[in-house]
């Protein structure tokens, strides 16, 4: 387990302590609490749901990979089965600062490459900045959404964002985290790991450009995490489908000197490519690091 993640443990009340301790420890923790787990931690601590959630970012910031700014932001979000998804910024050195990911991003594709569809609350350490609030705002449901900070009253988050501008601004109607497919064929691919990459893509969000497209991370030890690209109706906040593989792979636990190998699968032809700022955040973190590519019929 992570030092700071042991360290953020001890920032928790006793109560709370003492039901969490068996479960951030187990190696196969993976930065979520189920409903059932959050009705214990509520029963011993005695603390409210949003209570809780607040008194819970501590453990979420201890997830920050922060070489440039070492400013740890946490966050937590909340799907509408109750189930807890924490997020932190993550940061890489040697390529410009766009690749950067925020906590909100975090939380928010976390819970996606989990299977959430519709987030009722994100909880944050900061107030989240202009970008996150516009990377909100393309979430299913972000009418809706409430943003709870320390000290501060529950806000909506069209409070943080006054007349928004958003898909339906652009004439789109999908939603990110909306359970969609397109329908790309997969089947034929025999490499595992580009296979995986592919699948991803069919889950990806790009009404924009139609890149849809997808990454999957193998770890030394044979795990896989994969990774869905999020466009914005704003476009500059849209999050490429590397950062949401490595932030799969962090929120389990690993770090970038644990990557064995990585796949970056796209449609063909598209009006936008991550092929090369793929590859430079790989040589970033590592030049040794192989990707595997290959493009997709729509």
């Amino acid at each position: 387990m992570r030092t700071a993640l042991t360290n953020a443990l001890t920032q928790l009340p006793d109560a709370l302590q003492s039901v969490v301790s068996d479960w951030i420890t187990d190696t196969h923790f993976g930065a979520t609490f189920s409903p059932e787990q959050v009705a214990k931690m509520e029963a011993a601590s005695g603390l409210s749901d949003a209570a809780l959630r607040l008194t819970l970012l501590p453990l979420a910031a201890a997830y920050a990979v922060t070489p440039i700014s070492h400013f740890n932001v946490g966050a937590i979000v909340r799907n509408e089965d109750g189930t807890l998804y924490m997020g932190a910024n993550i940061e890489f050195t040697g390529v410009q600062l766009g690749q950067t990911v925020h906590a909100e991003q975090c939380a928010i594709s976390h819970a996606w490459t989990k299977g959430a569809t519709r987030l009722t609350d994100i909880t944050i350490n900061y107030s989240p900045c202009g970008h996150c609030r516009q990377f909100m705002n393309e979430l299913n449901g972000a009418e809706a959404l409430i943003i709870q900070l320390p000290q501060t009253e529950p806000n909506t988050l069209h409070t943080y964002l006054p007349e928004p501008f958003g898909p339906a601004d652009l004439g789109i109607e999908s939603r990110l985290l909306a359970d969609q497919s397109h329908a790309l064929p997969t089947e034929d691919i025999d490499i595992p790991l580009l296979k995986a990459a592919a699948d991803a893509a069919n889950l990806s969000h790009a009404p924009y450009s139609g890149n849809y497209s997808g990454v999957a991370v193998e770890t030394h030890d044979g795990q896989f995490f994969s990774g869905m690209y999020a466009e914005n109706a704003a476009f500059n906040p849209s999050l490429p489908p590397l950062q949401v593989a490595l932030i799969a792979a962090n929120m389990a636990g690993y770090h970038w000197g644990e990557i064995r190998s990585v796949a970056l699968a796209e449609v063909a032809d598209s009006t936008v490519s991550h092929l090369a700022d793929t590859q430079a955040t790989l040589d970033a973190i590592d030049p040794d690091i192989p990707l595997v590519y290959s493009t997709l019929s729509a």
